[in-house]
């Protein structure tokens, strides 16, 4: 017998990462009762690039004074390189990213929900759930029982609530990217130039399996980078997993070996990769859940699948995911049935076209590897348009203001855009 805490509590969030403890500091600043469940003891190591947009500084201000309190570092330089070696360093007047290592934002984060008063309970292995009439039961696997009126999960890609709830039975291996990362220490592996972010599209380091396609001009459906951050360095190469299982002839490490070499030969990184520090991950880059949510449950971050299909950015839209679930939760008070409908609108309308565009422009990009060449070529040439990504990232812009310079500035490239997207939407009817 399940013995449930007799403790009253408003709002069970199941998962502490970015967009976990974003809704339980919101929810908690607004005087609601929350307990954040997490499986993990905190602060604890979550793969991923660690690259987050410095508009999040502008969209959550209360990150510049708590910043303070760990190892950050601000990037103004990208070097962009395409599948066939052709490159562009592009530079804003600004930062525009900031590093960050995960074990200690993720930390930060769910110490500023506590500290707004939420009761967070680590070693809490969520395996069950029940959504009934008028409160959701969960269980964890050592035996405790929580229950709550409302449910935000924020329990990642492989969301245990999703999947019992029927919300997402699965993503399909096209919508999922594996990221293969490390995480080391500059003593062991360092960047020759720790001021710039490298990334490359369409990367396949070693040759490989040919990509099957029309006049064989695919490019290789994945990426790679190197994140500098202060005292670490983050190297990793990913690909769309349906991707990687049929041109991808490499076990994760083996990749990660031969990427590393690569990049030592021609003189971007020093030093070695160190098995310990590696961890592959899967992120998912097929856009939101059609339905985020559902009664009295919500689904935040890369459980909702607020992830970027193109740059693969997962923080920023996890913390905006989350804020907007306890945005959704305090306005739907007197009716709870209307709140998973609320919270899709609300999501829709910040980061849902952009998120969608993302997924469709990688699809556009990785169908011809020429358009990355044109791309590259661009951002060294079209330097309006170069500028105009460059004020989203660092949060000048709206996405709406560039999405539209961008139809106004480039139609033919706009018209082709938009064909590919009506091909593509027949593609997956059929």
């Amino acid at each position: 017998m399940i013995a449930f805490s007799s403790s009253k509590i408003d709002v069970i969030v199941v998962g502490g990462g970015p967009a976990g403890a974003t809704t339980a500091r919101f929810l908690a600043r607004a005087g609601r009762r929350v307990t954040v469940l997490d499986r993990a003891l905190f602060p604890r190591n979550k793969p991923c690039g660690g690259g987050i947009s410095t508009r999040a500084l502008l969209r959550f201000p209360y990150l510049s004074h708590s910043l303070g309190r760990i190892a950050t570092h601000f990037l103004s330089r990208l070097n962009l390189e395409g599948p066939d070696g052709d490159s562009v360093v592009i530079e804003s007047n600004g930062p525009a990213a900031l590093m960050i290592r995960r074990v200690e934002f993720d930390a930060l984060l769910l110490s500023l929900a506590s500290e707004a008063g939420a009761t967070v309970v680590t070693g809490a292995d969520v395996v069950r759930i029940e959504e009934r009439d008028d409160r959701v039961m969960l269980e964890t696997r050592d035996g405790r029982g929580f229950s709550a009126p409302l449910v935000v999960a924020a329990d990642g890609v492989n969301s245990v609530v999703a999947r019992r709830l029927g919300l997402n039975p699965g993503w399909p291996p096209q919508a999922v990217a594996l990221d293969m990362m490390e995480e080391t220490p500059r003593t062991q592996l360092r960047d020759v130039d720790p001021s710039t972010l490298w990334v490359a599209y369409g990367c396949n380091p070693r040759g490989g399996t040919p990509v099957k396609g029309e006049n064989e001009t695919r490019a290789h459906e994945g990426y790679a980078y190197i994140f500098p951050k202060r005292d670490h360095v983050n190297v990793g190469v990913g690909y769309v997993l349906s991707h990687y299982r049929e041109a991808i002839d490499r076990a994760p490490y083996e990749l990660q070996l031969e990427f590393v070499a690569w990049l030592r030969e021609r003189g971007i990184l020093e030093g070695d990769s160190d098995r310990r520090n590696f961890t592959p991950f899967l992120i998912p880059v097929g856009g939101p859940l059609g339905a985020p949510g559902r009664g009295r449950v919500l689904l935040a971050g890369d459980a909702g699948g607020f992830v970027n299909g193109f740059t693969a950015e997962g923080i920023y839209y996890a913390m905006v995911s989350g804020e907007l679930a306890g945005r959704a939760v305090l306005e739907s008070a007197a009716n709870v049935s209307l709140m998973a409908e609320a919270y899709r609108r609300a999501c829709d309308h910040e980061i849902g076209s952009e998120l969608r565009d993302s997924v469709l422009i990688q699809r556009f990009l990785f169908a011809d590897r020429r358009r990355i060449a044109r791309v590259i070529a661009g951002a060294s040439n079209a330097r309006r348009m170069t500028n105009l990504v460059l004020d989203l990232a660092m949060g000048k812009r709206t996405y709406r203001q560039i999405r539209r310079q961008w139809l106004l500035r480039s139609p033919a490239t706009a018209l082709q855009f938009v064909y590919e997207r009506l091909r593509q939407r027949r593609y997956d009817v059929n």
